[in-house]
């Protein structure tokens, strides 16, 4: 499991805009992240952070269908353990 040591400063920021609301994610193996419908700058780090467990989609959905995208409890638990430490 990836801990919040080695999340970046972007993954960080990420995390945050998904937690602020109006993100999604378009469905598929590599889920592309969308925020107030414009594509994520960092799709690498989008798609390490969904892979990782700490973004999910809010719903199912079919392959390519863009849906809510929220934080899991472990980003939630990835935010707040920075903020303890920071």
């Amino acid at each position: 499991m990836t801990t919040t040591s080695t999340l970046s400063g972007r993954d960080r920021a990420i995390l945050r805009a998904v937690a602020a609301g109006g993100a999604e994610l378009q469905l598929g193996t590599e889920p592309d992240l969308f925020f107030d419908g414009r594509c994520c700058c960092d799709q690498t780090a989008a798609h390490y952070l969904v892979h990782a467990g700490f973004i999910a989609a809010a719903t199912l959905g079919a392959v390519g269908r863009r849906v809510a995208a929220v934080l899991t409890p472990a980003g939630h638990d990835a935010l707040g353990a920075y903020a303890l430490a920071a």
